[in-house]
């Protein structure tokens, strides 16, 4: 059966428009961007297949180019206009960032670098620069590393922070396993970055750990 052949309410796009977004499962969601399905298969069905086939919409979303488009109904069109979705939603909270207090808004930094971070499947450690009123200059990837791990280095940190400025920064890294508790090696860097950054008298106010949807805050944890 055909999804116009649905019952209006049950149509994804219909839902949407009537419910709002957050009603769709994650199978409606990728079947409204989708759009179209293939021979024999509505764009529901191929969402779900999709999803099925990826383990979730994170797990999707994160995939490399060259899986994404060997999936029927996904080619290069849909790839670029998802990756573009996923930049505007990036933008669009950096943007509400710059307007307002990062430090004293800790679920709206956290929205940010969970969009940022969350489907990332290897290591990133990244700062926040922010400004004398701690509004966002400007996020800054600065180490790559492996599924588990990635090397930082103070030093470097300091001379970004110096270039862009910034009168505070927060730390950010993922856990790609998706645990968000920081480890003994996660409090170990922070504490040695905090006293670098100290010198240049700039405040580190906190460490994220992004692992899949959960964010921990390290000032919510009493660790800084």
């Amino acid at each position: 059966m055909k999804i116009t052949d649905w019952p209006k309410s049950e149509r994804p796009r219909e839902k949407l428009l009537l419910t709002g977004a957050e009603s769709l499962s994650d199978a409606e969601i990728l079947a409204v961007f989708l759009r179209t399905g293939v021979q024999g298969k509505s764009a529901i069905d191929l969402a779900r297949d999709i999803l099925n086939q990826f383990g979730d919409l994170g797990q999707f979303v994160s995939a490399k180019k060259q899986r994404m488009i060997a999936q029927p109904g996904i080619g290069l069109a849909k790839y670029a206009q998802l990756v573009c979705a996923m930049e505007l939603a990036n933008r669009c909270t950096e943007y509400q960032l710059k307007r307002q207090d990062v430090f004293t808004s800790v679920d709206a930094a956290k929205r940010y670098v969970q969009q940022q971070m969350r489907f990332l499947t290897q290591e990133v450690f990244a700062l926040l620069m922010l400004d004398s009123q701690h509004q966002l200059i400007a996020f800054r990837k600065m180490f790559f590393g492996t599924i588990n791990s990635a090397a930082v280095y103070p030093r470097e940190l300091v001379k970004q922070a110096l270039e862009d400025n910034a009168a505070a920064v927060i730390l950010v890294h993922n856990h790609p396993s998706g645990v968000a508790e920081p480890s003994q090696a996660d409090i170990a860097i922070t504490e040695q970055i905090r006293n670098a950054m100290h010198i240049i008298d700039i405040r580190v106010l906190d460490h994220f750990v992004v692992g899949g949807a959960t964010t921990v805050s390290f000032a919510e944890r009493g660790l800084l």
